[in-house]
């Protein structure tokens, strides 16, 4: 049975949910699915922009060949060639054997390092290309990096409709609502709207700015992306994001409190610098158990604060492992612009705290570690309560 939508006038959604798989690229977890946005243009000429991961097949083939109702569908137009939106390349050219393939050199490169079968049925374009399919005119707007090199954007100027590849998209399965003002994105979708970004794109910052500012060139309407809802309103509110993020500006003023502790004595230290901080205001408070929490989440919530502190037991003699791990996924995906403050402990050789600021200034851009620490032995006492609130009173200070 076929599940499409309208988008606009002559445009449809013929896209699939996923809501069986439990990990992203085999590494995030998505506990709410993930959509696989296919779009079919019906002109005087059809075409199709991307496929979908070879899971949602079957229905996505439904959907189209409802929609094309014994029509031949002329274009397929492939602006990012990751596996879960190119895998049903093939299908379609099996199904539709007048179909034309348009992309780009690289495109066509790795079409070709995954053994799909588009011989001599291509159409290679070059950036700010135009095609016409009728009354739609296109133009193919180049996005290297975003996040692979072979990526572009799909720009049709007679309906303002950018097809944005995996930009602005977002974890979740769409359960019917397909539209950003069909949903309270602020309050059901921008969680999973960063920690798509901060982990999949994150690392690209500079080339999402060229992006976005050719994007600022052209008049946006509608934006389809390949991910999670169709943006037709408030534009305004995801490129913002979208801007803050690439910039590795925190969206928020407020403190992460990232803690990794054995037997529950770093834990309570953690806890105890959280409630001194909410006592002096700061209520915008994030806690978690770098053991008990996907690095994803992490890497999300540091993009979206601006203070980090890093509680972390010493063991054999470094940093716990976790603890190294989050440090390493922060350094690969080039994040940048915080505020860090470090609780170390320690029962016999306590180096933990030595160790992650040295790994913050080395390995880290325009970061500021704060010179106050709160250092314990085995576990917090009377005597570090002084220290405490002198960490509590610094964090509070450098939000100034």
């Amino acid at each position: 049975m076929h599940t499409y939508r309208k988008v606009t006038e002559d445009l449809y959604w013929v896209g699939a949910n996923d809501r069986r798989l439990a990990l992203f690229e085999n590494i995030h977890p998505i506990p709410r699915g993930v959509s696989y946005n296919s779009y079919l243009l019906l002109d005087k000429k059809t075409v199709l922009f991307d496929t979908v991961d070879w899971s949602v097949c079957r229905e996505f083939l439904q959907n189209v060949d409802a929609l094309l109702a014994g029509r031949p569908l002329d274009y397929l137009v492939i602006n990012h060639l990751e596996p879960d939106h190119a895998a049903s390349i093939d299908e379609i050219l099996l199904r539709y054997p007048k179909v034309i393939v348009i992309s780009n050199e690289k495109a066509f490169m790795f079409m070709r390092q995954f053994g799909f079968g588009i011989d001599d049925r291509t159409e290679e374009v070059q950036e700010f290309d135009t095609r016409s399919f009728g009354k739609h005119e296109v133009i193919f707007v180049a996005a290297p990096m975003v996040h692979w090199p072979e990526a572009m954007v799909t720009f049709d100027t007679t309906n303002g409709v950018l097809f944005a590849a995996d930009a602005f998209g977002s974890f979740g399965a769409l359960n019917g609502k397909l539209f950003n003002d069909e949903v309270n994105f602020d309050r059901d979708w921008i969680d999973d709207a960063r920690r798509y970004f901060t982990n999949i794109v994150g690392k690209y910052g500079p080339h999402v700015q060229a992006v976005l500012k050719k994007a600022g060139t052209i008049d946006i309407k509608i934006v389809c992306p390949l991910h999670g809802p169709v943006w037709r309103t408030d534009l305004g509110y995801i490129l913002d994001k979208y801007d803050k993020w690439s910039r590795y500006e925190p969206e928020e003023k407020g403190v992460l409190l990232i803690y990794a502790s054995m037997y529950g004595n770093t834990e309570s230290a953690a806890n105890a610098l959280a409630t001194a901080l909410v006592e002096r205001g700061m209520t915008n408070v994030a806690m978690y158990d770098v053991s008990n929490t996907h690095v994803s989440y992490l890497i999300s919530e540091t993009f979206r604060l601006s203070h980090v502190v890093l509680a972390s037991v010493t063991y054999n003699l470094g940093m716990y492992p976790l603890i190294h791990n989050y440090l390493m996924d922060m350094k690969a995906l080039n994040l940048q612009k915080r505020t860090f403050a470090i609780i170390e402990n320690g029962s016999w050789a306590c180096k933990s705290g030595t160790l992650i600021r040295e790994f913050l200034d080395k390995e880290l851009k325009e970061i500021t570690v704060l010179n106050e620490q709160l250092t314990l032995n085995s576990a917090m006492n009377e005597m570090n309560l002084p220290e405490l609130a002198t960490l509590a009173d610094s964090i509070i200070e450098s939000m100034k």
